[in-house]
């Protein structure tokens, strides 16, 4: 209980708060480290020797590469994850257009084959309009 005490007054509030500050300040830091390294591998229009060049300096002199990087085409990274958003959206429809079509039949088909089956007394008169109503619907 007495440890708890004297912790309290070698560790003050403002001191905690400073701590919490610094620990945000650098995972704010790595997020941006990161943000930079995904939107550099993310530019087609950069060859791979520059890419290379541009991942080794911000390895070497990180918090000198994240300021160079930012500054000199932090421009344009709004630009490319919009892009990357779109590529990924167009992606995503057309991989639904393509699993939602799968069954390849139209209304007309089915209502053809409704009508086949109410012909051959698989369905009652009823049931072909309810199917029917729904099918339109």
């Amino acid at each position: 209980m007495q440890a708890s005490v004297y912790l309290a007054y070698d560790y003050p509030v403002l001191g905690a708060f400073w701590t919490v500050m610094w620990i945000f300040l650098w995972v704010l830091w790595l997020v941006l480290l990161f943000r930079i390294i995904v939107d550099l591998f993310r530019d087609h229009e950069m060859n791979g020797w520059l890419k290379a060049l541009w991942l080794l300096f911000l390895i070497l002199i990180p918090f000198l590469g994240v300021l160079v990087y930012v500054i000199a085409r932090g421009k344009n990274m709004g630009r490319r994850e919009i892009t990357h958003a779109q590529e990924q959206q167009e992606a995503f429809n057309s991989y639904i257009r393509e699993t939602a079509g799968t069954s390849g039949k139209s209304t007309a088909d089915e209502l053809a084959r409704l009508s086949e089956l109410r012909t051959k007394g698989d369905l009652t008169e009823a049931e072909f309009q309810q199917a029917k109503q729904k099918l339109l619907a």
